[in-house]
Order: C-alpha cells, then structure tokens, then sequence
C-alpha cells in the first residue's frame, strides 16, 4: 500500500496497535522543501521498534512546517509488531527479502523489488534502514560499499562502521545500487537513546544539501569487515542455561561484542565430540568454521584474533538469524 499523507492515528500510535491504522505493510511519501527523498526503512524486524519511534517524533515536530528534503517510509513487518517478535513463524524475514536475496521468490520478495522501483524512480538521495539489536552492542553503522560518500554518511551517525557483504537480501544492499545507503544499529530496544540518536541522524540527513565525496580521515572512524557469519548447526541443541545441552553457551558471551578478543578465548562447552557445533560462513557462502573456531577439550575455542557483533543471550533470535558476525578491522 502506498500513502502520500500521514494517516489519523499514526503519530499516536504503538507499535503494537500499529496495524489498527496501516493494514499492511505501507510505503508513505510526504513532500519536502528539497525534492530528492530520502527513503527510510523501519520495523522490518517486529521488535525492533526505535526507528518507528524515531520517524513518529520526527513526523510530531513537523506537523506544522515543511520538512527540509522529501520523505518516504516504510512501515513493514507490522503484524509481527504486533506481537512483538523478529517475524512470525513461518514469515520471510522482512531484512532478507530484497533484490539480491538467496530466498525463494514469494510475495514478500515481490514487494520489496517493488519498493525500489518506485522509490528508484524518484531519484533517491540516501537511504537508511534502522534497527534494534538484541545482544549487548555500542550503537553503530553498517554499510555495503566502500565508497566516500557511503561513509561519510556512516560516520554521521558514529564512529564505529561495519561493512559486509553477507548476508543477502539487506534493504540497504538493494538501496547501495541507487544511493549511498546505511543500516543503523541502535542498540537494545526501550532505551530512549537510541530513538534519540536515530532521530538526530534523520534530521541531519534531511537538512544536508549534498553527501561529502571527499575521503573520510582515518582518525575519525573505526572501520570493520565482517568475514563470517556464525550459526549453530540446525541439529545441535544450545542453551546458556540447561546443563544437558549439547552445546552449552557462555551467559556472559554477549559482553565480546566490539571486543578485539584473542586466540584462545572460549564460547561455550561441547558435550560431545562434535567437530564443531557451529558453522562459520565467508562472503562468498564458503564454510570457513575451521578458520575460526574448534572444540578443545570440550570447549569451544576461538582459533585467531577477531571481534565479534551481534552475539545475543536471545536464543529464539540464534534460531531465527544467527549466533554472531566475525570482524577484522580495515583502513582506509
């Protein structure tokens, strides 16, 4: 569904009641005083809902005068919102749908290639995907070029950038084909901070006349690759807490986040000879477990020095995504 108004009740309502005003996943357009839009993705994962509260305190400040450039928003998975989950059981991940996605063609992935075409006809001037993350993580930004502007418009947000290419069917991969676009890490939902500092970073963007394309100083960003994701085998059963799992996590595995940590540094404790319970993918879909990790003495080591994102206590979201992302630091 397409809009071009804000509908009654929306700068008013909860992401829970979200879908008493907007039936379905909605594409809103609002003009501004600058006519490249920015376009803005937000609740592609249900509970994820900072950047629905950011576009909501940013659309309340506006009523009454124009906005500085023009605006479009995406409101997706609304009926996981509802429920307050990543995505229903058995619903395609709403970040993993759009061109360039490994999923299967289904309704969800037609939408999304929708979405760009309409929004690439428009003559784009930078998109952002903003989320929530579950594990203990500093807020930060992802991007999937390295080119100048794609970082200048990262380090807006902060210093600390990742950047990666796995895994597939990222809205901000389908956008970084038209415009510089970013993905916004917020931190932990509920924290007031994290609305905050997404909305400030709007508000930057839509007041900015044009994108930076000279090189950003090396002092001023902290730059990651992502070179792995990390699963837990589909038949390997994982816990932080049940002594008889086969794979039994550390409780405090989630403070390494954005930790350089050293070879040797243990996840968790096999309970069986596994040759590994987890399984290490490259941005090529390359297994690269061994590269990374193995099982000594019964425990799940790191074999070289990384630094992991994402690493979260929330085993329905290991599940659903994945148990972490492996970084080495770039320069640029």
């Amino acid at each position: 569904m397409q809009l071009h108004a804000i509908p009654k009740g929306l700068l008013e309502s909860s992401p829970k009641d979200l879908q008493t005003i907007l039936t379905e996943p909605t594409l809103i357009h609002l003009n501004g005083v600058q006519t490249k839009p920015l376009f803005i993705s937000v609740l592609l994962h249900g509970n994820e809902p900072t950047g629905f509260l950011a576009v909501q305190a940013l659309l309340k400040k506006y009523q009454d005068r124009p906005l500085p450039r023009a605006l479009s928003i995406f409101f997706g998975n609304i009926t996981a919102a509802h429920k307050g989950v990543r995505r229903l059981d058995g619903q395609a991940d709403y970040n993993r749908i759009w061109p360039g996605t490994l999923l299967a063609e289904c309704p969800e992935t037609q939408m999304a290639s929708d979405i760009v075409a309409i929004m690439t006809q428009k003559s784009l001037f930078a998109s952002i995907d903003i989320h929530n993350n579950t594990g203990l993580n500093p807020h930060y930004s992802c991007i999937n070029k390295l080119e100048a502007q794609f970082l200048q418009l990262a380090t807006l947000f902060g210093r600390f950038v990742v950047y990666f290419t796995r895994p597939k069917g990222v809205q901000s991969a389908a956008f970084a084909e038209h415009c510089p676009a970013v993905t916004l890490e917020c931190g932990r939902p509920g924290q007031q901070y994290g609305v905050d500092h997404a909305l400030e970073f709007i508000e930057s963007c839509l007041n900015l006349t044009a994108l930076p394309d000279h090189p950003v100083h090396q002092q001023d960003i902290d730059l990651f690759h992502t070179v792995a994701q990390v699963c837990v085998h589909n038949d390997v059963d994982f816990s932080f807490h049940r002594q008889d799992a086969d794979l039994l996590l550390n409780e405090d595995l989630e403070t390494l986040n954005f930790t350089e940590i050293p070879t040797g540094t243990v996840f968790g404790r096999a309970q069986h000879n596994f040759n590994s319970p987890v399984i290490a993918k490259n941005e090529d879909g390359l297994i690269v477990t061994d590269r990374f990790f193995s099982v000594q003495h019964g425990r799940l080591t790191i074999n070289r020095p990384t630094m992991p994102s994402m690493l979260t206590l929330d085993e329905k979201v290991i599940k659903q995504d994945c148990l972490c992302y492996l970084m080495e630091r770039l320069t640029i």
